[in-house]
């Protein structure tokens, strides 16, 4: 009798692709692991996913999407970049994998360039809107407040500062931030 495809297989697998990341990184993410977690066996994995990087990029694809998810509800561009830093902080082994591996992932499904970045497309265009001009012309202070939060992100994750210090670099973070959208705001008057 042919075997029938297993409708809710992929979903599975990521949910405990994601869980397992959650709970340990690469460290607890190995096949069998991801086989007993998603309630399977290997091979039906592998008749779904080519290769673990095939499941890595996946759930890639799926945090970038929760990453937008996070961000779009946002009233304002202070809030984004909040958002921006909590989402991080709240998942930070997920984060790390975003941001350790996406570019070499999706490079090699042969996603070029900016295309590769829609998020960052996605707060370029909210800055035109509160800035004016073109989504382009506001490339540069983007990036530099996603190069801002990110650091700060980082070291936080990192646990890279003394503990009394981590509250006063996310302040710090929080109050540059507006600092620099207050300057971008009365440079576009």
């Amino acid at each position: 009798m042919p075997r029938h495809a297993d409708p809710d297989l992929e979903t599975r697998v990521l949910d405990a692709a994601q869980t397992l990341w959650r709970g340990g990184g690469d460290k607890t993410f190995s096949m069998r692991a991801l086989a007993r977690a998603a309630r399977t066996n290997t091979p039906a994995i592998y008749r779904r996913f080519k290769t673990r990087e095939d499941i890595l990029r996946a759930l890639l694809l799926r945090l970038r999407q929760d990453i937008y998810q996070t961000l779009e509800p946002s009233q304002s561009l202070e809030e984004v970049c909040e958002r921006y830093l909590d989402f991080a902080l709240r998942r930070p082994r997920e984060y790390e994998l975003y941001y350790t591996h996406q570019y070499e992932f999706l490079r090699s499904a042969h996603v070029p360039g900016r295309a590769e970045m829609p998020v960052f497309q996605w707060v370029q265009k909210k800055f035109a809107e509160r800035l004016g001009g073109s989504p382009e012309d506001s490339a540069r202070l983007v990036l530099a407040l996603w190069a801002l939060i990110h650091g700060t992100a980082s070291l936080l994750i990192a646990k890279a500062t003394p503990p009394d210090l981590a509250t006063e670099l996310r302040s710090a973070c929080t109050r540059a931030v507006q600092d620099l959208l207050q300057a971008a705001d009365q440079r576009a008057s």
